[in-house]
């Protein structure tokens, strides 16, 4: 794109439960800052019975594979294993935000908190089950490891906000330490920062003592965990998402049931990021059988709407390649650049340059789409309302059927 581009720094999630939803639904919703230029991709993992001693290959580390894993939708980084934000069959929804803390990182190779994120979707089949596979699994292999495609390292730690159809969890993480807080109603959100102060719900059991043989903390009075564990001097990126965690709490996360409501709209929509945002939001009510398992993706472009049911059509045009020599998979890594553009994402690009080469028919093209992702949204509020009733065959080649329409503007 002609002139500078702005490096993205909204790396966000909210939650919004009763009675801040104005129907009994649950929302939940990610942005994610990764880099301009990095692939993402939309992947179904179909649900899964495993062997007594079966692996499972993370991005870095192999762990101990469990005896069953659940259906998964992730959006994630073409060159990682596991995903910045997905759901599961069950209802849950996981994403996580990058933290730096009192507790150093590490260059060593252990679990991405993506690898969590997508660990504790297989393995969780409530929110609280997701983040419990999270806290076990960061006691056991710790966090760490480059969290981008680069020879450089880039490494931070994590926290995470998980939902289901009842309720929410904030997991705030430093090193194998751990902090969590349960969100029974109203509405959360997380950004870059470690939150939680004294209203612990859940923790790890020495993080208190950590905290006091470190001189963090006293040891009388009341114990805060983000006080206790946040830099004294905060990375630039961290002092920048304390303006937006504040600015979710007061003006987006009370907006919530009105601006997924409106499209286009003027937070949520990829154009007032440059279009390098990935979105997650999964709207479900606590009563249908069938609504835990809608989703709205957007990767790189406008919503789709999915169903995750049984049977769910694979969708090429949003996978990237695969390599036989990936250099995400050899050490040392990323010593070569490879392409991993699907066929979505090279759609994506040749509709951004003729916005720039040809304003009034990107225009043109711009209204076509928002059109189509009105088209999405409407139905999907008909399917939860119970207005429609598609067969089991028409949910399963929703997004299919979607992502072929969009490419088609493209041409």
């Amino acid at each position: 794109m002609a002139g500078e581009v702005p490096v993205p720094s909204s790396c966000d999630c909210f939650v919004a439960l009763p009675p801040h939803t104005a129907s009994p639904v649950v929302i939940f919703g990610k942005n994610a800052d990764r880099p301009r230029d990095e692939v993402q991709e939309i992947v179904h993992v179909p649900a899964a019975t495993h062997r007594p001693g079966d692996k499972v290959q993370c991005t870095y580390l192999e762990i101990d594979q469990v005896e069953h894993t659940h259906a998964v939708v992730l959006s994630r980084p073409a060159w990682l294993w596991g995903a910045e934000m997905g759901a599961n069959d069950c209802g849950v929804c996981v994403g996580n935000e990058g933290v730096w803390s009192r507790e150093p990182v590490g260059e060593d190779e252990a679990l991405l908190g993506m690898d969590l994120v997508r660990l504790a979707l297989e393995r969780g089949s409530s929110a609280r089950e997701a983040l419990d596979v999270i806290t076990t699994l960061l006691e056991r292999h710790g966090q760490g490891g480059n969290c981008k495609e680069q020879p450089e390292p880039f490494v931070y730690h994590n926290t995470f906000l998980l939902a289901d159809r009842t309720e929410a969890w904030v997991l705030e993480t430093a090193g194998r330490y751990w902090a969590a807080q349960q969100i029974r109603e109203g509405s959360h959100n997380i950004s870059n920062q470690l939150s939680i102060g004294s209203d612990i719900t859940a923790e790890h059991p020495g993080l208190r003592e950590r905290a006091r043989s470190q001189g963090w903390w006293s040891g009388d009075g009341e114990f805060n965990f983000a006080q206790a564990f946040s830099l004294e001097r905060q990375p630039l990126r961290m002092e920048a998402a304390k303006a937006r965690l504040q600015a979710g709490r007061e003006l987006v996360v009370p907006l919530i049931p009105q601006i997924l409501d409106q499209t286009p709209n003027p937070i949520l929509n990829p154009q007032n990021h440059n279009k390098l945002l990935s979105l997650l939001t999964s709207r479900y009510t606590r009563n249908s059988p069938l609504s835990p398992q809608l989703l709205l993706l957007l990767p790189r472009s406008v919503f789709k709407p999915l169903v995750l049911v049984a049977g769910l059509r694979a969708v090429p045009q949003v996978r990237s390649p695969t390599f036989p020599q990936d250099p995400a998979r050899q050490v040392p890594r990323f010593r070569r650049p490879v392409d991993r553009r699907h066929q979505l994402y090279r759609r994506h690009q040749a509709a951004l340059e003729l916005m720039e080469r040809e304003p009034e028919r990107g225009q043109q093209l711009l209204q076509t789409l928002q059109e189509l992702e009105q088209q999405g949204l409407q139905g999907m509020k008909e399917l939860l309302e119970g207005t429609v009733s598609p067969c089991p065959e028409e949910l399963a080649d929703l997004f299919f059927d979607c992502v072929e329409a969009e490419m088609k503007f493209y041409t």
